[in-house]
């Protein structure tokens, strides 16, 4: 496994991360949820975004619906009690994680040798 590999990896679960929080709070769009996540410095394409969209959706974390908003057609996600509970559980991995690797002082690892 290469290091851009993983980069990509923890990257994405972050990117997923956040948009379930937007989902939570309201309905999310794509083109919203690009602009958003790209004033967090995530760059984003569409042929990126929706996947992950539709990955959500297919786990039955997010609900997808096409709504009319001023003549055209958008589908516009929302998340189930399930997504609900992953945010809850993922929120509670976050902080105990927050609080170990940036809060806490850092840790002299022992040279095993």
């Amino acid at each position: 496994m290469n290091q851009d590999y993983l980069t990509r990896h923890f990257i994405g679960g972050f990117v997923r991360l956040h948009i379930l929080h937007h989902a939570v709070i309201e309905p999310i769009y794509g083109v919203e949820m690009i602009a958003e996540l790209g004033r967090h410095g995530y760059k984003l394409s569409p042929g990126t975004l929706y996947p992950i969209l539709h990955d959500l959706a297919a786990a039955a974390y997010l609900t997808c619906q096409d709504e009319v908003v001023k003549g055209k057609r958008r589908k516009v996600y929302r998340a189930t009690k399930k997504g609900e509970k992953l945010l809850r559980d993922a929120r509670a991995k976050l902080r105990e994680l927050v609080k170990e690797v940036v809060d806490d002082p850092p840790q002299v690892i022992p040279d095993p040798l």
